[in-house]
């Protein structure tokens, strides 16, 4: 094999981890045939370039990519001494780039010749033209770009510095941020990282601005909002606000990524809007079991970030870290207004903003939310979990499923619902998993009526409505899975609503039994949670959202003659 990796260093896990993407080399860095490098070559051009010529730089925007054909190119991090970092070296007919070649955010590593190199530069637009044409070279590529961004992230290389208490609220916010968008990132906890005090110390970071994150460029954001972190991480495209839209989807739950995925497939110009990252609530599953096609399971945040790159790979844009905040639906094309002053134009609209997570009503529950009170159960809570016991309020398959994973992380699970069992709102087999656990512990009939604790979370009172008994539980995470409300508050009496402010389609406004996801204006779909009468599961939301882009096209026909 032609790759070199030059003194890798692991932030986690073991060099010999077969799950190491950089002990799968062959996939990971894979060497293109003759015959496949003269299929490709034709969609670029070919150089000659002397040693240490920078193709692409960290931070760089619209890279191009590179076959080599002699000699070699080096990909590299800046180490904390500021200088190159060399980790990778391609030689003949193999290739750069990564998951950045499929959208316009910026590049996390930067790449030079090594001595004289011959290679073949292909153009970001003739890149996608190539990928769209020479499938079976598409296909080694696209799992090569997913492999390496997993590297990235196991590896630490093209990261930025998060430097702050883990169980603060406001580092809980910004890693979850990083994580659900598959930034590298290395976190150090200043309650328990001894390195976390040089950065404080180079940096001169005052207690009261944490957490900070240090970037590339070695500035320090202090304590940054997310829409503030993904300007400064590069991760936000640029929206044209004069340019109109076949198609635009706000929210990138599974709903709407497939709308996206199918819509851009079938050659409309399509953008996806999403407030935070792609998954919606979905995305913060542990894993999910029952999901057609993945007998073994697979996490919310793995599915979901393979449908973002689908959706990329046909063109369709992702404006991440962007919320709608208001819509004006009078004229054409719709005009929608974002958080922060921007618009976007569309001629249709598919409504896939799903629900927000709904809360308990108790006293001190906001000063308790990210310092103890999660909605997500995944590897990074857990992390803050240690080997202590934890409560998980609901009873649907998200709250199930959260209560499995964590059981194999924390000391004990109990479940706390207001209901007889579990029988009415949660799958079968989740239910037999939960009741044969010795590790997790069901509360029925019983709800939360107390919280305690200083600046964390530390204790939580519950009370058995049967025998009107109560106890207090010594823990510090409690995961609230009760449902949620839908986010609709964006559309300002825009649309027909139900009772519950959820979006009525098809035969409750009025429209034809043919398109079940017509609102009560033309041009605008909802599919998902936020559709009134939808089931309420990832595979519904997926085929709603597929299934939608046939009544765009409908509507789009008419409206265009």
């Amino acid at each position: 094999m032609t790759l070199t990796l030059e003194t890798p260093q692991l932030t986690t896990g073991s060099a010999l981890d077969p799950a190491d993407p950089y002990e799968r080399r062959a996939q990971t860095f894979p060497q293109l045939t003759h015959e496949q490098v003269a299929r490709l070559a034709m969609f670029g051009k070919q150089e000659l370039l002397p040693s240490g010529v920078i193709l692409f730089d960290r931070g760089q925007r619209n890279s191009d990519f590179f076959i080599v054909l002699d000699g070699a190119i080096e990909i590299f991090d800046h180490g904390e001494d500021c200088q190159p970092d060399v980790f990778i070296v391609l030689t003949a007919r193999q290739f750069t780039g990564e998951l950045n070649l499929f959208n316009e955010r910026e590049s996390l590593v930067s790449g030079r010749t090594r001595g004289e190199t011959r290679l073949i530069r292909v153009k970001r637009a003739d890149f996608r033209r190539m990928a769209s044409i020479e499938t079976d070279c598409a296909e080694i590529i696209m799992r090569a770009f997913i492999l390496r961004r997993v590297g990235l992230i196991r590896h630490a290389r093209g990261a930025v510095f998060l430097v702050g208490p883990a169980h603060s609220g406001d580092t809980i916010r910004l890693q979850r941020f990083l994580t659900r968008n598959a930034y590298p990132h290395r976190l150090l906890d200043t309650e328990t990282d001894p390195d976390a005090d040089g950065f404080i110390d180079c940096f001169e970071i005052k207690a009261d601005q944490l957490p900070v994150v240090i970037d590339s460029r070695q500035e320090v954001l202090r304590n940054p909002s997310t829409a503030a972190l993904a300007d400064a991480l590069g991760l936000t495209e640029t929206i044209d606000p004069a340019h109109v839209y076949d198609v635009v989807v706000v929210g990138g739950g599974p709903g709407g990524l497939a709308a996206a995925v199918y819509a851009a497939s079938e050659g409309l110009d399509t953008l996806v809007i999403e407030g935070e990252a792609p998954g919606g609530q979905a995305g913060t599953s542990s894993k999910i079991e029952n999901y057609l096609g993945f007998p073994t399971g697979i996490s919310g945040q793995a599915l979901s970030g393979r449908a973002q790159v689908q959706a990329q790979k046909f063109g369709a844009k992702l404006a991440i870290s962007r919320d709608v905040a208001g819509i004006d639906c009078c004229g054409s094309p719709l005009v929608l207004q974002l958080e922060d002053g921007g618009e976007v134009r569309a001629e249709t609209l598919v409504i896939a903003s799903g629900a927000r997570y709904r809360k308990l009503d108790l006293p001190d529950y906001e000063r308790f939310e990210g310092q103890g009170i999660h909605y997500a159960a995944t590897a990074m809570e857990a992390a803050l979990c240690g080997d202590e016991d934890v409560i998980v309020v609901g009873g649907g398959n998200s709250a199930g499923q959260a209560a499995l994973f964590l059981s194999r992380k924390t000391r004990h699970v109990h479940i706390v619902v207001r209901a007889p069992d579990l029988s009415a709102t949660m799958s079968y087999y989740l239910i037999e998993r939960i009741l044969g656990s010795p590790s997790i512990t069901l509360h029925a009939r019983t709800e939360i009526t107390g919280l305690h604790g200083g600046d964390r979370l530390s204790g939580v009172t519950l009370t058995d409505r049967a025998t009107d008994e109560s106890q207090l539980l010594q823990v510090c995470n409690m995961f609230v899975m009760i449902g949620a409300t839908p986010n609709t508050g964006w559309l300002a009496g825009c649309l027909t609503l139900d009772e519950k402010g959820f979006v009525a389609t098809g035969a409750a406004v009025g429209g034809s039994a043919a398109s079940p996801y017509a609102t009560s204006l033309p041009g605008i779909f909802a599919v998902g949670d936020v559709r009134a009468g939808s089931t309420k599961r990832v595979a519904s939301a997926v085929g709603e959202g597929s299934v939608v882009v046939s009544d765009i096209h409908r509507f789009l026909e008419a409206k265009r003659g």
